[in-house]
């Protein structure tokens, strides 16, 4: 192990997307045991995998900072690759939903911890933006992570500890956040040059922000006991319908993406496509008609498809030796 590393260029953040994928869709597998009649045991089976990916990169992402840390200050000073350190909050409040299984207070610690961070790393991400200078060519969905990405999903963190007033204000801060971003993403997309081909696949991020904020918006309505009528469900389905549009529009851009060559980067696909199916299915557990069942459920199948392709495929490139570059030579 020692010397695989040494042959190694450190961990990228970019690898907490692999942590998020599998949460994401272990919380999925668990909406669907209630929903269905889906083997509990695989979705407790993929909540323990979760974690223990959490943990693994969580400790790989330390070891970089003392061991690397000059390549550890250069991440956080790049433009595109800063945005996934954001991950790590991110990455943790989503642990902290999967360990509360098991220990109340060992999660709500977890999610007071990876709440804090996402602020201090949004606050300092977000206030780079701000300053300007950023180069146009670099604005890519990675901008979503600090905030939208951080503030959705410690809304849904909030709501499943119970705190639906903190997870609203968490809710706010993502949305709006969302809205404005969304625009910069917009107007570079028409004036500026095609997204260079390895930056391509954090596109995939794209779908995450209406479906993500999807299920933090039911896990606040769940928590404040409110129902799908009324202003409530025209905001849940609102948000399963662009979340719908843009899986379309990202299976469109698939062959444009494609041209990069797969690389744990195409794990930004990850948690949009886990949230889909899991509003999906929010919503079908809370009275949705049966045509959202079935959507659902297809979504649902789909969406482990394609994660179980991304497991498989990095899998393959670490047999191969290749999930992390070489070193270049002294």
């Amino acid at each position: 192990m020692n010397a695989w590393m040494t042959k190694h260029e450190p961990m990228p953040a970019g690898f907490f997307g692999i942590a998020v994928g599998t949460l994401a869709l272990a919380g999925a597998w668990r909406v669907a045991a209630k929903l269905w009649e889906v083997p509990a045991a695989a979705a407790m089976a993929l909540t323990v995998l979760g974690v223990i990916v959490w943990a693994a990169v969580m400790a790989m992402y330390g070891v970089k900072w003392i061991a690397h840390r000059e390549a550890a200050r250069k991440e956080w000073q790049h433009e595109v690759q800063s945005s996934f350190v954001a991950l790590a909050p991110v990455s943790t409040m989503l642990a902290a939903q999967a360990v509360k299984l098991w220990s109340h207070d060992a999660g709500l610690a977890l999610f007071a911890a990876g709440a804090i961070s996402q602020v201090a790393v949004g606050v300092m991400l977000h206030g780079r933006l701000w300053q300007g200078g950023r180069n146009g060519e670099l604005v890519t969905p990675a901008l979503y992570l600090p905030t939208v990405a951080a503030g959705f999903v410690a809304a849904a963190t909030a709501a499943a500890f119970n705190l639906p007033e903190l997870a609203l204000m968490f809710f706010g801060s993502g949305a709006l956040s969302w809205l404005a971003i969304e625009s910069k993403l917009l107007n570079r997309a028409a004036l500026a040059a095609p997204t260079a081909p390895a930056l391509r696949p954090t596109f995939g991020i794209q779908l995450a922000p209406p479906v993500v904020g999807g299920v933090a918006w039911m896990g606040i309505m769940s928590s404040m006991h409110v129902s799908l009528t009324g202003a409530a469900g025209i905001v849940a389905y609102a948000l399963l319908g662009y979340g719908l549009y843009q899986a379309i529009l990202l299976l469109r851009l698939l062959p444009w993406i494609r041209v990069q060559a797969f690389t744990p980067s195409y794990w930004a696909f990850s948690f949009g496509v886990a949230a889909l199916p899991t509003l999906a299915m929010l919503i079908a557990q809370h009275g949705g008609p049966l045509w959202v069942h079935e959507l659902a459920f297809a979504l649902f199948v789909a969406a482990t498809g394609v994660i179980g392709l991304l497991f498989g495929k990095t899998a393959a490139l670490l047999w191969e030796g290749k999930l992390l570059p070489l070193r270049a030579m002294q």
